[in-house]
């Protein structure tokens, strides 16, 4: 299948590299996926589904009320998203109803690509919780379509945990009157990544929480691309993204909030922040407002900077080595973003996954080769 994907040339991808999806797309599939999945702790009732290669794995899954099969989702305007078709899952919940506990769902890819769509759906006053976690090597490509009805609750939590290839994430979101959607993410594994998102606060007094902790290294590329926009009067919304790169790795977020003409009372607000672990690595951060309406609360900050020397010296001056002190810091500087996951097992798993990647890390002072 010809490719026709967007170059760095274009300003909505200039700080994505798709170049290597072509041949990641031509791989075999090995279809070797690990006999242990990362379950989050949250008790055997809840709903579990794996999906391998982009196929449903029924033997290893408990779906509950997911239902897999042919959905209505598209994205024809996203270069990514339009390839994911109609087949995937869907969750669709009535009235008043909530999910049985924690929904999650694992996605392994074995090599090649793999394309998947999803739908949720949740009716006046209905919740649900759901936590995704990717794993494997290849190109796994998905696009989720939300609407939330008045006064519906969603919490959405993905993490990136593969040994390699890419991870692109695209979402499209409706949010109602009074209803709630909070989405984190946390790249954590060796693959590159983009995720885009569309959030739409259709209705009066609707609120949206998204972020995340993007975490890279060696020659890692992670890229996210939000928009989120104020239809209605009431509205609030945060946006709050912490990037880490070391080596020459180069981690992004381009966030912006649109704020229509007619949603007065607007609150909203933005914070990205970049850290470098090396003089070598890359952290772009461009937040963005645009405001149409004249009685409204939005604010927006980004910084980009290093581990402060006054604090690992004041460490180190209490017996704590380098390595350790910079470990301790820049975990710091995460848990802004992870510990506003509402789930507390979600949460919990989380924040050992970052652990993780430190234990991975070199976190070597900032005088690398190539310091200018």
């Amino acid at each position: 299948m010809l490719l026709d994907l967007p170059s760095t040339r274009t300003e909505a991808w200039r700080w994505s590299d798709l170049s290597a999806l072509p041949e990641i797309a031509q791989r075999a599939k090995s279809g070797v996926v690990p006999t242990a999945l990362p379950w989050i702790d949250c008790g055997s009732e809840s709903p579990r589904l794996v999906f391998v290669d982009g196929r449903y794995d029924e033997a290893r899954s408990k779906a509950g009320p997911i239902q897999i099969g042919r959905v209505l989702a598209s994205a024809p305007d996203h270069a990514l998203a339009r390839l994911a078709g109609q087949q995937g899952w869907s969750l669709k919940l009535g009235e008043g109803h909530a999910a049985p506990g924690l929904i999650q769902i694992v996605h392994l890819t074995s090599g090649a690509a793999d394309h998947l769509a999803a739908e949720i759906v949740l009716e006046a006053d209905a919740q649900a919780s759901i936590a995704e976690t990717y794993m494997g090597e290849g190109w796994t490509n998905r696009l989720t379509v939300i609407a939330l009805a008045k006064g519906a609750r969603l919490m959405l939590n993905r993490r990136m945990l593969g040994a390699g290839g890419f991870v692109s994430l695209t979402d499209r979101a409706d949010v109602g009157e009074g209803a709630s959607l909070t989405v984190a993410t946390l790249a954590a594994g060796g693959n590159d990544s983009r995720v885009d998102s569309q959030i739409n606060l259709s209705g009066q007094t609707a609120f949206a929480e998204i972020g995340g902790a993007l975490l890279a290294r060696g020659r890692q590329r992670h890229d996210a691309n939000l928009v989120l926009r104020h239809d209605a009067i009431g509205g609030a919304s945060r946006q709050m993204w912490r990037s880490v790169a070391d080596d020459r790795a180069t981690a992004s977020v381009a966030a912006r909030v649109e704020v229509a003409r007619g949603a007065q009372k607007t609150d909203g607000v933005q914070s990205l922040k970049g850290l470098l672990l090396a003089r070598s690595a890359t952290v772009n951060l461009k937040p963005e407002l645009e405001i149409f309406a004249d009685d409204v609360k939005c604010a927006h900050g980004a910084t980009v900077g290093e581990l402060d020397r006054n604090t690992l010296f004041y460490l180190a001056s209490r017996g704590i080595g380098e390595s350790e002190a910079k470990a301790l810091l820049t975990q710091a500087f995460v848990a802004d973003a992870i510990d506003r996951i509402g789930e507390e097992a979600v949460r919990e798993a989380y924040a050992t996954d970052v652990i993780n990647w430190f234990s991975q890390s070199s976190l070597v002072p900032s005088e690398v080769e190539g310091r200018s």
